[in-house]
């Protein structure tokens, strides 16, 4: 929980003008500021610490190295809140496509509808969490309902625990197995209805 804050507190959330368009070239990843706090779109909201991870990755974006890696144990609200809390563990036994997102961060918006898009084609056979990393709820609801995507529903996770489990910048989308465990992930925006998204998701098994 220390740890929590301590990153919250250091890192402002960046306007989409600001730290999420200053994404890695070729990469259209949002990223925080290790160093220094950058200026903060709202006095309630933070950008999820950044460990680097696979800032890299190349211009296709995909990190394999933490294939069979299984899901953090990270508890997020289930749409509408009816439901009470859920983790990744409950969607287990069907492949599972996991978008973490913000409505600050561009390149998270620019390729949702295409994971829209996306997650009609897959269906049942391939659940879609679009995983709201907004330290206000509120916002993400009504950004969905705005947008009027038919496919994605707002999980929302307001304490940022599926961002600092993964040590990771947003955009990120990660797919897991039936068995749970993970297959790839993607940092950075992509055309989810695209051939090389289409290739990667032809993986779910």
């Amino acid at each position: 929980m220390a740890s929590r804050v301590a990153i919250v507190c250091l890192l402002g959330v960046a306007v989409a003008t600001a730290a999420c368009d200053r994404a890695s070239p070729g990469n259209g990843q949002a990223q925080a500021d290790t160093t220094a706090a950058t200026a903060a779109a709202s006095p309630d909201e933070a950008a999820p610490a950044s460990t680097g991870a696979k800032a890299d990755a190349g211009a296709d974006k995909v990190d394999r190295s933490h294939k069979g890696e299984a899901a953090p144990d990270v508890a997020f609200a289930a749409p509408g809140g009816k439901e009470g809390p859920t983790t990744l563990a409950a969607f287990r036994g069907k492949p599972v496509l996991v978008n973490l997102w913000a409505t600050w961060c561009a390149p998270c918006v620019k390729e949702m509808p295409t994971l829209d898009a996306a997650a009609a084609t897959l269906g049942d056979r391939v659940p879609v969490l679009a995983i709201s990393q907004d330290m206000d709820p509120a916002k993400a609801v009504a950004f969905l309902d705005q947008r009027r995507f038919t496919h994605l529903r707002p999980y929302l996770d307001a304490k940022l625990g599926l961002s600092l489990a993964y040590g990771t910048n947003l955009p990120t989308t990660i797919l897991y197995g039936a068995d749970g465990k993970e297959i790839w992930r993607v940092t950075g925006d992509l055309d989810w209805t695209g051939a090389q998204a289409k290739g990667l998701l032809a993986e779910a098994a």
